[in-house]
């Protein structure tokens, strides 16, 4: 049964010396994974198309024996150029797929999650990568899994307080609009740490590189 879908890459890792596996997020099957045969050959139809963050249409073969599809036809709609044009802006993206593949089940409809990384991605291609666009996707994401913290009950202190909460409602844009001081980005991005890792048992790597900021 062939199916079709639109997705952003989490993640490729080879399979065999031409084939890759490539781990999607969309909006109605959740996180899936696809086997593109002979992608790593030079006339692959795949070249090209396949990358850390590459939004796509694509149509696959559903497997009966395991949860690796047969991918067959991908085409691109967007290949978030900007974010490898700057390390840290890269850097932010992969933290940002990596936790959404830790905190997530396969197969799972998320269509507010993949809404969430589209927006997270495109604001980060058009604006100067930002220690709070990251405190906001947490905050964002933890909200969409029933983890969202209650910040009022916390010890942070009160400016804090306000700018997570603010963070958590503002649109991308107003997020970047929001002034941080060092004590506040302190305070957040110890809390955060140590709340994802309580629920979610640990972190992926990356996420100190990812808030790297200079402020």
């Amino acid at each position: 049964m062939i199916e079709s879908a639109t997705g952003l890459i989490l993640r490729t890792r080879p399979l065999t010396e031409t084939s890759l596996i490539v781990h999607w997020l969309t909006p109605t099957f959740g996180r899936i994974a696809t086997v593109a045969k002979g992608a790593r050959r030079i006339k692959s139809p795949f070249l090209g198309k396949l990358d850390l963050v590459y939004e796509a249409d694509f149509s696959f073969s559903r497997s009966r024996h395991s949860d690796l599809h047969n991918l067959r036809e991908v085409v691109l709609r967007e290949m978030h150029g900007a974010v490898r044009g700057d390390i840290l802006k890269l850097s932010q993206a992969a933290y940002a797929t990596a936790l959404i593949e830790q905190a997530t089940e396969t197969e799972t409809p998320m269509p507010a999650v993949f809404e969430l990384l589209r927006g997270f991605l495109d604001c980060l291609c058009r604006q100067k990568p930002a220690t709070q666009l990251l405190f906001a996707f947490e905050l964002k994401l933890l909200r969409e899994l029933g983890l969202n913290p209650d910040l009022q009950k916390t010890n942070l202190t009160a400016g804090a307080k306000q700018i997570g909460n603010a963070l958590l409602k503002s649109s991308w844009p107003a997020c970047l609009r929001l002034k941080l001081e060092r004590a506040q980005t302190a305070e957040l991005r110890q809390f955060l740490h140590g709340f994802l890792i309580f629920h979610l048992g640990r972190l992926p790597k990356g996420r100190a590189t990812a808030l790297a900021v200079e402020i």
